[in-house]
């Protein structure tokens, strides 16, 4: 069967709200799934032991007081009873077509990773899970009011047990480029990347960001998401959904023809801006400046100065 872990923010407010939700969904996948909760946020023990989830407080930080996503997947992996592991972003609900892509999956490769683009969907009250459409409700929501999000939001990691163990930098969690590494590096290590976009409808609750003092701006460009990037190695080692080999559609799992290609255009978009900068300067250095300076004399003359 299968093992999730997760770790959140504190369980008050909106954030508990969602971040219970998306717990009680992963718990109604099957009577043998596993759900263990990482961090000793408020609330957390309380709302594990309400639903009957594993709760480990203990994660390990960094220098800024960040959680430390290595930790945890070396953790999760020591702990699960399960072969099959998922991380979840503690947003993320949840509901058996997501099962069912895992279990097709697993009965394909022995050495995977499946992600997926999530869905964004305001839910702003509890989920009644004692109504019997309650899974078929939020997808109904979430495919004519949510928006699916790009190739490089990835909110869960389905993989084989060990394919991560001990191997992960010490990312920290809730700023960028992990996610993307982990991509990259379950292809690099061999294993068969599958997208399950087409099959798995991955509700994500829409949130602010004010756990950071800048709002987005700081989660995607703040000096721990630099620091995350160093640790990856850079643009070559960060990989997105569209990246993967493989996807999961109604007929199996089928080879990606199209990864490549995007590839190429992911390569291109995260160099944009290196290269642009990198061109202005040269172009400064080499043409304009020397322009400037070769026409000084003409240009005073004619009465034109530079503001």
């Amino acid at each position: 069967m299968l093992t999730l872990f997760t770790t959140g923010k504190a369980f008050a407010g909106h954030s508990g709200v969602i971040q219970r939700n998306a717990l009680k969904s992963w718990k109604l996948l099957h009577p043998d799934v596993e759900v263990i909760v990482f961090g000793d946020e408020e609330g957390a023990a309380e709302a594990c032991r309400d639903l009957g989830l594993r709760h480990e407080a203990h994660v390990e930080r960094n220098e800024a007081g960040l959680k430390r996503i290595d930790y945890y997947f070396d953790r999760a992996q020591e702990l699960a009873r399960h072969g099959v592991l998922c991380y979840v972003n503690c947003d993320i609900i949840l509901t058996r077509d997501f099962l069912h892509a895992v279990e097709q999956v697993r009965n394909a490769r022995s050495k995977f990773l499946m992600v997926g683009r999530r869905w964004d969907t305001d839910v702003s009250a509890p989920l009644n899970f004692g109504e019997a459409r309650w899974a078929k409700e939020i997808r109904r929501q979430a495919c004519s009011a949510g928006r699916q999000r790009a190739a490089q939001w990835i909110d869960y990691f389905a993989f084989s047990k060990g394919l991560y163990l001990k191997k992960i930098p010490p990312f920290v969690i809730g700023r960028v480029n992990w996610d993307n590494w982990l991509v990259w590096f379950a292809d690099h290590a061999g294993a068969r990347v599958i997208d399950a976009s087409r099959m798995v409808v991955a509700v994500h609750q829409n949130h602010d960001y004010s756990y950071h003092p800048q709002g987005e701006t700081g989660v995607w460009h703040d000096a721990q998401s630099q620091r995350n990037f160093r640790l990856a190695g850079g643009h070559k080692h960060l990989r997105t959904i569209a990246n993967a080999r493989f996807l999961l559609t109604p007929g199996g799992i089928v080879p990606n023809r199209w990864h490549a290609v995007h590839h190429y255009l992911w390569t291109l978009r995260r160099w944009r801006i290196f290269l642009g900068t990198r061109a202005l300067n040269l172009w400064q250095s080499y043409a304009w400046h020397p322009f400037l300076n070769g026409t000084r004399s003409v240009r005073h003359a004619l009465g034109l100065r530079r503001s």
